[in-house]
């Protein structure tokens, strides 16, 4: 693997976890989100930064990754 699809890799996860995790987004849609996931997982899920992150990084490791 390339270093600079690291340093992608690792900025994305990073974006898009905070975008999830903290901030109400375009037409606050995040926020709705947040709210329409009410008590459950999901909730949990998008409280959890560290949590949400790593669910994030798996997909786009998948992704990225070369082998195995």
């Amino acid at each position: 693997m390339r270093f600079y699809w690291l340093i992608i890799g690792v900025l994305a996860v990073w974006r898009l976890t905070h975008l999830l995790s903290a901030e109400d987004g375009p037409w606050q849609l995040l926020a709705r989100l947040r709210r329409w996931a009410g008590e459950g997982l999901l909730a949990e899920l998008l409280d959890c930064f560290y949590c949400l992150s790593l669910w994030i990084a798996m997909p786009i490791a998948w992704l990225i990754g070369e082998e195995w």
